[in-house]
């Protein structure tokens, strides 16, 4: 992912760049930077044919799965990899298969070097490291590809979604179920009156996760950092701890500080379709039913959260609830059956191989009919025989996620997870991650965007004060 640079190289002419760590450095930095955001935007003006030139930050892991699938659609050029392990294991796949694209250990540094040769950018860094990159990019006027959720903040997340509207850009999030079957089907039995007056939602993700067996009793202890890897950059907004591999690649998923647990990293590909064609928004109430294991550092062993929706016009109110944890399983209709589950979805990336009880999924309970799902883009079915000879037809995806965001770029498609969709989505999990956080109940209100119970709680929402160097990206 995108950090701090030391020293960068420009693979195309060999230049080095300033070192943005020295005073004269970072005055150098600072001045391109700000002359760079000086200069409007030229939205993408090709046509059908041409290529979205792309520079992707993140490169390893899960990062590179995202730049494979850009690629594999045709549209995509990449012309730019940033990462602040470079040349780390996880990172050499992706610099094999473009050897002669310009690398840096620094997104500032790519942004100023190279931000008039990409319309847009990739983010496949962890969670807590979005959010600079993506503001950076909105205002210099670049499309974003994002994972998901979209920032570790419910206030970052706000910002962002201001930053889409200020300018103008694609920005998907990359929950990739929003762009297959379920999304249209979804879609499509909400329209037909098949899925109406929903007042309950039941979601799980039972896998076993990172942290699970974990004890802590504070942060991990210091240790050297490696030679490939830039920390201070690697740490970027987040709230700086020393270096300790507990942290890296993948494990931050485990830290309040750096992911957002169980919920964070697979409700946004569990009942996202819900939360937006039942215009859910946000809840005004969350309330942390079960908690194993509760710890104020990482995520507990296991925990039920309660969600409560008001009434959204003629929608009824809907409490949805959340499991996870290896022995936390949801109670399930007597005639459920055997779950949804998509052989292309991957497993968790870690514990995967063990026995699970269920597999990530939902039960959806409407008037007359009760349905089961399972997790990303895989179909609803109908629990029992009613309503089956009334089934509407589904339309087909005219193009999976990664495509949608490219031809979103080219503006020939919109976003099916634009920042305006998955935002308050985010926003609705970040408050349940604050629920987990402090073992509590909160009353949210929506309108005034604070919670009205709990002070720690409502301070919370701003997520940790800028850290020191960092601050501009809040101001965007």
């Amino acid at each position: 992912m995108a950090g701090r640079l030391q020293l960068t190289i420009d693979h195309n002419d060999g230049d080095m760049m300033a070192n943005p760590s020295t005073k004269t450095g970072r005055r150098q930095f600072m001045q391109g930077a700000l002359a760079t955001l000086a200069v409007p935007h030229l939205a993408f003006a090709g046509t059908s044919a041409d290529k979205v030139r792309l520079a992707c930050c993140g490169i390893g892991n899960r990062a590179a799965q995202i730049i494979k699938e850009l690629h594999a659609t045709g549209l995509a050029q990449i012309v730019a990899l940033c990462d602040t392990d470079m040349g780390a294991p996880h990172t050499v796949e992706i610099l094999k298969m473009f050897p002669d694209v310009p690398r840096f250990s620094d997104f500032r540094q790519m942004f100023d070097k190279m931000g008039n040769g990409f319309d847009a950018v990739s983010i496949g860094t962890p969670d807590f490291s979005h959010f600079p990159i993506a503001m950076l990019a909105m205002s210099q006027g670049k499309h974003i590809y994002c994972e998901k959720p979209m920032g570790q903040s419910f206030r970052q997340i706000e910002l962002m979604m201001a930053a889409e509207r200020k300018y103008k850009v694609a920005a998907q999030m990359g929950n990739q179920g929003h762009s297959e079957a379920n999304y249209f089907q979804f879609k499509a039995w909400v329209d037909a009156g098949i899925i109406r007056n929903v007042r309950a939602i039941t979601a799980h993700m039972n896998n076993p996760r990172r942290w699970h067996g974990m004890k802590v009793s504070g942060y991990l202890p210091a240790q050297s950092v490696p030679a490939t890897l830039d920390w201070d950059g690697w740490t970027s907004t987040a709230v700086p701890h020393p270096y300790n591999p507990g942290y890296i690649n993948g494990d931050w998923r485990s830290w309040y500080d750096y992911g957002n647990g169980a919920l964070g990293d697979w409700g946004a590909h569990i009942f996202d379709t819900a939360h937006e064609f039942l215009h859910l928004g946000l809840p005004t109430e969350v309330e942390a039913v079960r908690l194993d294991g509760h710890s104020p550092f990482i995520f507990p062993q296991a925990s039920t959260l309660a969600f409560r929706f008001p009434q959204r016009g003629t929608l009824p109110p809907l409490e949805l609830t959340w499991y996870d944890g290896l022995n936390n399983l949801p109670p399930l209709p007597k005639d459920y059956g055997a779950a949804i589950v998509d052989p292309n979805i991957p497993p968790p990336s870690k514990g995967s191989n063990q026995s699970i009880a269920l597999p990530p999924g939902k039960v959806i309970y409407g008037d007359e009919l009760t349905f089961k799902g399972g997790t990303h883009g895989s179909e609803l079915s109908i629990i029992g025989s009613a309503g089956k000879d009334i089934l509407p037809p589904v339309p087909k995806s005219p193009s999976n996620h990664f495509a949608n965001f490219l031809k979103a770029c080219k503006g020939e498609e919109t976003c099916r997870s634009s920042f305006a969709v998955a935002g308050p989505l985010c926003q609705a999990m970040a408050l349940g991650i604050i629920a987990q956080r402090l073992n509590a109940k909160l009353a949210f209100d929506p309108a005034a965007r604070k919670i009205t119970n709990h002070k720690e709680a409502n301070a919370l929402l701003e997520g940790p004060a800028p850290r020191k160097g960092w601050e501009q990206y809040y101001r965007l």
